[in-house]
């Protein structure tokens, strides 16, 4: 098992030295988009919204919808480009200017109008080894499906990925399945990890770390059940944009994998090595 452990860490060090593409969510019927257009939002937007349709109160009711009594907007934000004539040389400049509206989820805040998304499915067959590590997992949280979304939540102990028929490629899915799975190893009834136990803001060095931890981990996993090459390189491109932000020192994947390999061992039911 080790050695495994050890040609996955060398292969993804390669692949960083190569330099990689941005990182992709490998699943598909994920992202925010604008209910009436169908055309997603782009920037900070991306990271206020989570999955789904959304539509203004006007657009709402110029279709004939209601919203739900109770319910709160999401906030969109957009840049908005003001004239203004120069007092001095008379040139006309151009200003740009924040602004925002409000826009609620068509799917769970809304009455009475239905989904515009065309959603795209895949069939699979589920990979037996793969099965074997998650169903093997003794002490694992609870597993929810919802499209759109991978997370876990150590306040409920739950993991989300979006369903199989979601992932062009069914390794994709196992790779994102491990990814969540080696994050709840670190909740504070099992390894008791820094990165889940304590409050770490997006981004921040804590957060970068559990995400190289979580990554690492998962990359071992589908190693360990035969799928490493076909998710190699989007596991190497993922953790080089958390790279980044820890000053692209690539010792630290060595430090991470260190912890990964602690997290794959607890899943696995095998005794660590220190």
């Amino acid at each position: 098992m080790a050695s495994v452990y050890e040609i996955v860490t060398n292969k993804i060090i390669e692949k960083l030295e190569e330099g990689m593409i941005p990182w992709r969510r490998p699943w598909t019927n994920a992202g925010a988009v604008n209910w009436k257009t169908q055309k997603p939002y782009r920037g900070i937007n991306v990271m206020l919204l989570e999955s789904g349709e959304y539509a203004s109160f006007k657009q709402i009711q110029e279709a004939g919808g209601k919203v739900k009594k109770g319910e709160k907007a999401h906030i969109v934000v957009f840049w908005k480009w003001l004239e203004k004539e120069d007092e001095e040389t008379g040139k006309i400049e151009k200003i740009p200017m924040l602004r925002y509206f409000k826009v609620f989820n068509i799917q769970t805040q809304v009455e009475g109008l239905k989904s515009k998304r065309k959603t795209e499915t895949f069939q699979h067959n589920p990979v037996e080894e793969a099965e074997k590590i998650i169903k093997g997992y003794q002490d694992a949280p609870r597993y929810t499906f919802m499209s759109g979304e991978a997370y876990y939540l150590p306040s409920r102990d739950i993991i989300n990925v979006p369903p199989m028929k979601d992932f062009p490629n069914v390794n994709e899915y196992y790779s994102t399945m491990f990814h969540e799975i080696v994050h709840s190893t670190g909740h504070e009834r099992r390894l008791h990890r820094q990165g889940i136990i304590e409050p770490a803001g997006f981004g921040s060095e804590t957060y970068s770390r559990e995400e190289l931890i979580a990554e690492m981990g998962a990359a071992m996993l589908c190693g360990v059940s035969g799928i490493d090459n076909s998710t190699i390189d989007n596991s190497a491109s993922y953790i080089n944009s958390w790279l980044r932000k820890l000053k692209e020192d690539s010792r630290l994947v060595v430090q991470a994998a260190a912890k990964a390999q602690h997290a794959a061992d607890y899943i696995l039911g095998v005794t660590f090595e220190k």
